[in-house]
């Protein structure tokens, strides 16, 4: 039989049991070994459970110095207060008595151990105390046999520091909801400003999915304060997504007035492309493609098939411009090397053997010349010139002749003079009456007349 306090006890005319008689072997008293926990002793719900921080298993006590077990099996217990009765033993002698309730004291010890570790390692603070002041209420009439008021001093510590862990548990958890708010807050900003600037459609809509993400992962904020910052953001989420969703529909119409606009150039590009007309045509096909850059993106692959279109009918036209441009480039080099060739016939041309034939052979070689057509232009100035010396000899023979034969030559050097001299009069009575534009443009015209006047003597002079 087993008393209130769960102590073993044996009636009257009765023998202990052999279950109730240390078997050999059995620990001896103080023995640390795990046994059954009497129920009266029941650890508290959630302390004497696993923890992740190391718990502090205190070495089992020794019984003897903390109480006594009487002959007639009375279990005594001392403490500040004196001795204690604790419980009767009756199933052995006094020393197994005594460990008994050695071992029942230390499963006590170590529930105080398990929340001591509790409340270091930042466990429930309020939970932590309401347990350590469980026990302590438990001590005065615990069943057990060791330093109960050394347990009673432990056990009074945690309660004190479990109100400063829970302050400061509250003063970190107010700290982290502050912090998380922030964040929250910091959060909304952005999602608020790539709703009304971004234009970077593809980086934005990335940006607000990492800030949700981000946004699932913080805790702790304020319910009412938590609703009130994510209405803010899906609002701007939702600001962001019909911004971007206008922006690509006014981008799919662009798409396809740009489709149309492209379509019509490519008709006309093939009404080009067989064009012979190479200096037009080529100035048009690069105005087409100006338009064609300034109509913007079609569709992808409508842009793609209808730039093919496009560059088909202008390589069209190219292709035929540059055979004919082959062609004309070798009619030139031909024609080139017949006007060298008519140049070498005629470089005999001489005034001095006679001007009349020599303005007959130079009318000959001016009208073959004409005959013969275009050279390349890189000759041209080459060619030209040559035939501008010859030109310039006859002429120059003939002009000599004409001043030879003109009796008037001297008579208009004469007059000339009297112009210069009626100019310089004017300008003189322009500048006495202080119409300085009016003399500047006598003594301007007067000088041109000298120029003439000069020019006219001296080729009377060279006769």
């Amino acid at each position: 039989m087993t008393d209130s306090n769960g102590t073993a006890k044996a009636t009257p005319g009765m023998t202990a049991r052999p279950s109730d008689v240390p078997k050999p072997g059995a620990p001896k008293p103080g023995a640390t070994q795990a046994h059954p926990k009497p129920h009266a002793m029941k650890p508290t719900p959630g302390v004497a459970q696993q923890h992740p921080h190391p718990v502090h298993v205190p070495t089992a006590s020794d019984p003897a110095e903390w109480g006594r077990v009487d002959e007639d099996g009375t279990a005594w217990v001392k403490t500040a207060d004196g001795d204690r009765v604790v419980g009767s033993w009756q199933a052995g002698d006094a020393a197994e008595g005594l460990a008994h309730f050695g071992r029942r004291f230390d499963d006590l010890a170590t529930e105080v151990a398990l929340l001591e570790a509790r409340l270091a390692a930042g466990a429930d603070a309020r939970k932590t105390k309401a347990a350590a002041v469980t026990l302590a209420e438990s001590l005065p009439t615990a069943a057990v046999i060791g330093d109960i008021d050394g347990l009673a001093r432990r056990l009074a510590v945690i309660a004190e520091h479990s109100e400063e862990a829970a302050a400061h548990a509250k003063e970190e958890k107010d700290k982290a909801r502050h912090e998380h708010t922030e964040r929250k807050e910091t959060l909304c900003a952005e999602a608020e400003k790539i709703a009304t600037e971004s234009t970077q459609w593809k980086a934005a809509g990335d940006r607000l999915r990492e800030i949700l993400d981000e946004w699932k992962s913080i805790r702790g904020v304020d319910r009412k304060v938590d609703d009130a910052l994510w209405k803010r953001y899906s609002k701007a989420r939702e600001a962001f997504n019909r911004r971007r969703g206008a922006h690509f529909a006014d981008l799919d119409r662009e798409r396809s007035a740009a489709k149309t606009r492209k379509e019509e150039l490519c008709v006309r590009a093939e009404e080009l492309s067989d064009s012979t007309d190479w200096i037009g045509t080529a100035g048009v096909f690069r105005d087409l493609l100006a338009e064609w850059k300034a109509a913007g993106r079609a569709p992808r692959e409508a842009d793609e098939a209808l730039w093919r279109r496009f560059k088909s009918a202008q390589d069209v036209f190219f292709a035929a411009r540059n055979s004919a441009v082959t062609e004309r480039d070798a009619e030139f080099d031909h024609n080139a090397t017949a006007k060298e060739e008519l140049l070498r016939a005629y470089e005999h041309i001489d005034p001095d053997n006679g001007i009349d034939a020599a303005r007959n052979s130079l009318r000959e070689l001016q009208d073959k010349w004409d005959a013969i057509g275009k050279v390349p232009r890189e000759r041209i100035q080459e060619l030209e010139g040559k035939l501008r010396a010859i030109e310039k000899r006859v002429r120059d023979a003939v002009d000599s002749q004409w001043r030879r034969s003109d009796p008037e030559a001297m008579a208009r050097a004469a007059q000339f003079r009297e112009r210069v001299a009626q100019f310089e009069e004017q300008a003189a009575k322009a500048t006495a009456a202080g119409k300085k534009r009016d003399a500047e443009k006598a003594l301007e015209q007067a000088k041109q007349w000298r120029e003439w006047a000069e020019a006219a003597e001296g080729a009377v002079s060279n006769l």
